[in-house]
């Protein structure tokens, strides 16, 4: 009889192991489930064009793959100018290869969409960026505040500045420098709101190329040029000041009297993109609480409403902005370039 019971017994027995083990597989895949649920399942290839410094870029890519690190990140970094050139050759092509861009302002995003080359994507993070600085369409959104500021080298100059005016000033002749608008797009930016704003104009910009002030392709050459003492000032964004000053570089900025340019630094999704869960992701971090805290770190002013800028700098509430209309300003972007080789040459 005992034969009889174990044969009953063992079919018994690895029914209950089978049954046990496909609860233990089913209640591991919901708590897997559940975990999952609460992580990120974004990944795969993002192509990012940037206009920003290599080491920043490197910096904020770092900081989102801590989040998404199943993200490969993939980047090409030049001036704004040149990252739309790009763009647009690439668009003529047959296909952007970009899918989210990080470029220096407002008007150049105006042009792409205009073009049609955006993806509207309203952020759950906007909550907390000022609205006056976001497409209402959702095209772009700015990321920081980054004004266009005077940088002196107080080796050569006892006393800094408080006015734009020491640009055309005749004790001043030949010792400034400005980035190029056909390389910088904070520089276009500003070519377009100084040439627009009641006091300056064309002729005052004519004013400082008489003056002797010098072209050079972007801010940072700028800088370099100010901390070295080639030159005495130069026109740059606010940052790049804070920066090399707290490297012991002998330079202080100023934010004229008359107000200051300002530029945000929008992000944007490309229409093409390969990739928008990514580039939504990538978006999302950039106005995140975490990546404004990021950016503050970095040496940016944030833009999020609640995060203090970095010492040395102005939050856009403390700063007086000498602005210009971004659609006005985008329809005009290439005239205002022939204007300025006409009057300061290529």
């Amino acid at each position: 009889m005992i034969p009889f019971k174990k044969s009953l017994l063992l079919p018994v027995l690895a029914g209950m192991i089978i049954f046990s083990g496909c609860s233990t597989q089913g209640q591991g895949a919901s708590e897997t489930n559940n975990v999952n649920a609460g992580t990120s399942t974004v990944s795969g290839k993002l192509s990012f064009y940037t206009s920003q410094p290599e080491e920043d870029a490197t910096k904020l890519i770092s900081a989102f793959n801590d989040q998404y690190p199943d993200v490969d990140v993939s980047v090409f970094r030049s001036g704004t100018e040149e990252v739309t050139a790009k763009i647009q050759a690439e668009h003529q092509a047959g296909k952007t290869q970009a899918d989210v861009l990080l470029l220096a302002d407002a008007v150049t995003f105006e042009n792409l969409k205009q073009e049609d080359l955006l993806l509207s994507y309203k952020s759950p993070e906007l909550s907390k960026i000022p609205a006056d600085l976001v497409d209402p369409d959702g095209m772009y959104a700015g990321t920081k505040v980054m004004a266009t500021v005077l940088a002196t080298n107080t080796q050569k100059v006892a006393s800094p500045p408080t006015s734009w005016n020491v640009l055309t000033a005749a004790d001043s002749k030949d010792a400034s420098i400005m980035p190029s608008p056909l390389y910088s797009g904070a520089a276009a930016y500003n070519i377009g709101v100084f040439s627009r704003t009641d006091g300056f104009g064309w002729d005052f910009l004519q004013q400082t190329k008489d003056n002797g002030i010098s072209v050079i392709k972007g801010n940072g050459a700028v800088m370099k040029a100010v901390a070295s003492g080639e030159k005495s000032y130069g026109v740059v964004v606010d940052y790049l000041v804070a920066r090399e000053k707290s490297k012991g570089s002998p330079v202080e900025l100023t934010y004229p009297e008359e107000g200051v340019p300002i530029i945000t630094e929008p992000v944007g999704i490309m229409k093409d993109a390969a990739n928008v869960p990514a580039a939504e992701a990538f978006v999302d971090f950039l106005l995140s609480e975490e990546g404004q805290q990021l950016s503050a770190e970095i040496g940016y002013s944030p833009i999020r409403e609640g995060i203090a800028p970095p010492e040395g700098l102005k939050s856009v509430s403390e700063i007086k902005i000498l602005s210009g209309d971004p659609v006005k300003l985008a329809a005009d972007r290439e005239a205002d370039k022939q204007q300025f080789i006409q009057v300061f040459g290529e």
